[in-house]
């Protein structure tokens, strides 16, 4: 089966090689780490293993599933991508002039940011951050909003436009369900927040309701997004080609420019718009099983070690997050069956998510260089292993880069899908978050493995660093103009 084709039934089971031969996969080809000497011991390790790599017809498969999920998610059918109508009808293009402000809440530091554009150049930026504290998080949903009002108060008259009715653009990284542009009702909290009287309501009336209780400032809350969005935005004003936005960090999630008589879902009226923003809420693909034929049992063991289980499927095989706890169960399980180590378990590999996903990257250094420095003093100072073999150091140095490449390569997958779907011939995607800036290899395997699967289509990667800071102002500047046009309407 050719790499670009499509399996008809994306239900029908596809067996697994019971090893593998990384010489005829061209996607493993990209492993560096030498071979163990050909013991008995490296067969039993490739096997065990085995599951983690992805053949060319498990790949394509994805691909199919991840297609036909998005055509499901856009038609409002049944699917485990929520393909959420953002209302953006347009990215930067250069005309964008003024100031405008961010608020950019998604932990418990958040920050309120002034943009001037001049001719959609960045020609000013200040930033305050604040601290949430826990007695916000946990308590009364109005108790937040007023202190965010509160910041924005102090910021405005810090840098004196406090007499200026100024829009802001509200990222707000929760999941929410978006009516309008200015419209976006908060599904869940997540992360350590949990306030009461907040789900199900329109975040951005909240936030207008805390401004208007003060009544000392003139701010215009005129959108609302996730940092997702605001990456994409922030993208298109270093590119204009930009059409696609990733956030690939602790968490991962997707967006891109569909064309507007596509979307079904559409709550606000229409005015004509040719293309929209889709957030495709990504990490939750999978969630209604059609990708449990990836899942291994090293999958399932952290599955079942998440806080919530049959959750961010996708995330779980692709997310910072998650990519160091993968790396421990297997290497708990090698050492269990005596593989590793002499089958003595170091007492703090046994404690959860005690094997950072910063320890993968670190130890795929290793890999690039052809050393082991990272991995034994990681090895040595984090988890008091003593000594190590040869053996030892390429088996935990295999098993972080097999991992790492997994997750590249789904990333790839769920990108080139996006790619095929949108069939644009020349497309930028605008990425940020921490695994694709530190891991020193995740740029270079995408960009490798999204050519093979789309080849096709140009495209090209970009660090779009911010998006939920500057990207939610330049929302806001979208906003504005295309208030200026309706009214001339």
């Amino acid at each position: 089966m050719s790499l670009e084709e499509d399996h008809k039934d994306p239900t029908k089971m596809v067996s697994r090689e019971s090893s593998v031969d990384v010489a005829t996969n061209k996607y493993y080809s990209r492993i560096s780490t030498p071979l163990l000497r050909n013991t008995t011991k490296m067969k039993k390790v490739e096997n065990m293993l085995s599951g983690i790599h992805l053949s060319e017809e498990v790949v394509s498969r994805v691909k199919s599933v991840f297609l036909s999920e998005i055509e499901l998610g856009i038609n409002e059918e049944p699917s485990s991508l929520q393909m959420e109508n953002t209302y953006v009808p347009e990215l930067p293009d250069g005309t964008e002039e003024g100031l405008f402000l961010a608020l950019d809440v998604g932990g418990t530091n958040f920050r309120v940011l002034l943009l001037e554009l001049m001719e959609g150049r960045l020609v000013r930026e200040e930033v305050k951050h604040y601290h949430i504290t826990d007695e916000l998080r946990l308590g009364p949903g109005i108790d937040l909003f007023d202190f965010l009002a509160t910041c924005i108060a102090d910021f405005v008259k810090e840098f004196n436009i406090a007499d200026q009715t100024l829009p802001l653009g509200f990222t707000f990284s929760f999941p929410m369900h978006q009516r309008s542009m200015d419209c976006g009702c908060l599904v869940t909290w997540t992360k350590s927040f949990k306030c009461a009287g907040v789900q199900g309501e329109d975040v951005v009336e909240m936030l207008r309701e805390a401004i208007r209780r003060r009544g000392d400032i003139k701010v215009d809350v005129v959108a609302v997004l996730n940092d997702t969005t605001g990456t994409l935005m922030q993208g298109a004003l270093l590119d204009h080609k930009t059409t696609v936005g990733l956030i690939l960090g602790t968490g991962s999630n997707a967006c891109y420019l569909e064309r507007a008589d596509r979307v079904h879902h559409w709550e606000s009226e229409r005015h004509g718009e040719k293309e929209i923003v889709i957030d495709v809420e990504w990490g939750a693909f999978g969630d209604n099983g059609v990708l449990d034929f990836i899942k291994t049992e090293f999958d399932r063991q952290v599955d079942d070690n998440s806080l919530i289980k049959k959750s961010f499927t996708f995330e779980k095989y692709i997310g910072g997050k998650y990519l160091g706890e993968i790396v421990r169960v297997i290497l708990v399980r090698l050492i269990e069956e005596e593989l590793l180590f002499d089958g003595d378990v170091p007492p703090k590999l046994l404690q959860l998510n005690s094997f950072r996903t910063s320890y993968v990257s670190l130890i795929d250094q290793d890999c690039v260089d052809e050393g082991t420095v990272h991995t034994e003093t990681l090895l040595s100072e984090d988890f008091d292993v003593e000594l190590t073999t040869s053996d030892d150091l390429a088996i935990v140095k295999y098993v972080c880069e097999i991992v790492s490449l997994r997750a590249a390569l789904l990333v790839s997958t769920g990108l080139a899908a996006i790619l095929q779907h949108m069939d644009r011939p020349d497309s930028t995607i605008a990425v940020d978050g921490s695994l694709y800036k530190y891991h020193p290899r995740f740029q270079e395997w995408m960009d490798h493995f999204i050519r093979l699967l789309v080849p096709k289509y140009a495209f090209r990667l970009m660090l779009a660093e911010d998006g939920s800071g500057k990207g939610a102002g330049l929302t806001a500047a979208i906003a504005m103009k295309l208030r200026a046009r309706e009214k001339t309407v």
